[in-house]
């Protein structure tokens, strides 16, 4: 991007009340400190920690509320399920804070948002068992996002990639996507961590059932894929997680220049095969605990 770069309407739409297309929200609607939640009903959860609310905002399964948090301006915004949606919410954001809705230009003082993703997921190593909370160090991507934007490999853990593909045999024309690597913002995953998350690799599935190794009533392309993934280790990090929206969140983040990590409670344990349906309570906990830290 150039400072000088002009963005057309057919590029970003902006609606006839100054918001953006999806978000409907205007520039001075947000906060630089992002809390992103895949379930819209999670966004009051979060909004009933504020001391104070300044706009409450809903557009198709992106609701937006922003507001003071002991003395810190936030805005948590519901995204939906998938990397996908992130693309939309996460483009309209850098929007929001670094192009001018008046001229269409990209301003020449860019601003970084700092933004952490607040969900859950499934654990993969007997380490992550459900209840419990995973940081994501680095995230594998298999919903594609990122390789339709120029420079990912710039942001991308190219070794890490290749050591993926060999170990799932996924080298040569199997059909499957390639997956792309990006590491989480280095000092906002230690801030969110602390000492008290499980840290790891992360899995972005572009997918729940099959993407994921379940079984229903279709075969799996790869019945394997699971066992290899839980065998995988790279520079001594495991694999501990599927969810299905750390990598776009972490790619888009790094190609755009802000800063992001992934905060997920453990919902179900893959390898002890259990569980955990009530977790309203816990999730409450975890995002106490990321309001605190952000």
């Amino acid at each position: 991007m150039t400072t000088s770069q002009y963005i057309p309407e057919s590029q970003l739409i902006i609606n006839d009340d100054g918001t953006c297309f999806h978000l409907h929200l205007r520039p001075e609607q947000i906060a630089h400190k992002i809390m992103l939640v895949g379930d819209i009903g999670r966004v009051p959860m979060v909004a009933a920690h504020f001391d104070t609310i300044e706009c409450d905002i809903t557009s198709r399964e992106f609701h937006t509320i922003t507001g003071s948090y002991r003395g810190k301006r936030i805005t948590v915004v519901s995204t939906g399920i998938g990397c996908d949606n992130v693309d939309i919410v996460l483009n309209e954001l850098d929007a929001l804070v670094n192009i001018d809705f008046q001229t269409r230009l990209v301003k020449a003082d860019t601003t970084s948002l700092e933004i952490v993703r607040v969900g859950t997921c499934g654990g993969l190593q007997p380490e992550a068992p459900v209840g419990s909370f995973i940081c994501s160090v680095k995230s594998i991507g298999f919903d594609g996002v990122l390789n339709f934007y120029a420079h990912r490999n710039q942001v991308c853990d190219l070794d890490l990639e290749q050591a993926f593909l060999h170990h799932m045999r996924w080298t040569g024309n199997t059909g499957m996507a390639h997956p792309y690597v990006v590491h989480a913002d280095a000092e906002l995953m230690e801030r969110m961590a602390g000492d008290d998350m499980v840290r790891g690799i992360t899995i972005a599935s572009c997918g729940f059932y099959g993407p994921q190794g379940r079984k229903l009533r279709l075969d799996l392309a790869d019945p394997d894929q699971n066992k290899k993934i839980e065998s995988f280790c790279h520079q001594r990090l495991r694999i501990v997680n599927y969810e299905m929206e750390s990598s776009a969140v972490a790619g888009l983040s790094a190609l755009m220049g802000h800063r992001a990590v992934t905060c997920c409670l453990v919902v179900a344990n893959r390898v002890a095969e259990t569980a955990f349906t009530s977790y309203k309570n816990t999730i409450d906990n975890l995002i106490v605990r990321v309001l605190d830290r952000l």
